[in-house]
């Protein structure tokens, strides 16, 4: 039987919701991003953690991770004022008894947990600086192509039959 939902606002428009119960602790973090890249870097970042567990047999002892963007999970589907809207993404940890199976590892869980929207967010911005930089760098290097590619204005003295040299006005 699932406990009490708790909600911790740690933001003006974010929270954190916590449910434990028998066999796992549930934290769903909501998360605003701001601009239409932050979206998209974000989903394909949090995409790419659900698949990881998916995909890798070596990390099936991580944490279980959902994510959904706009419609908010089931455990949290009561809560009061929850917004609805594109610029929002819930992110779903399930963890489970190995996670808090002893003092040091418990510690490591929670403290990852706890950082978790800091190190999503520092990320996007590392992709984007990224990117910019790429970006920069081939302009860079289709400016070099184009200056290459640019004529050169020779001036030919032009000159009659007759040995005089043409003027142009």
């Amino acid at each position: 039987m699932p406990g009490e939902l708790m909600e911790l606002h740690y933001r003006d428009e974010e929270a954190i919701y916590i449910q434990a119960s028998s066999d796992r602790v549930t934290v769903v973090f909501s998360t605003i991003f701001k601009d239409e890249t932050d979206r998209t870097f974000g989903k394909v970042f949090l995409q790419e953690f659900v698949d990881a567990r998916r995909q890798n047999t070596a990390m099936q002892h991580a944490p279980q991770v959902l994510y959904s963007s706009r419609d908010p999970p089931l455990e949290i589907r009561n809560v009061a004022n929850l917004k609805r809207s594109d610029d929002v993404g819930y992110v779903t940890f399930v963890l489970f008894p190995q996670h808090f199976a002893n003092p040091d590892r418990m510690q490591s869980t929670i403290s990852h947990i706890q950082l978790f929207r800091d190190y999503l967010h520092y990320h996007i911005k590392c992709c984007k600086a990224y990117m910019h930089s790429r970006m920069r760098a081939r302009v860079a290097e289709f400016l070099k192509i184009l200056n290459r590619a640019k004529m050169e204005n020779k001036e030919v003295e032009r000159k009659t039959v007759t040995g005089r040299t043409l003027v142009q006005r």
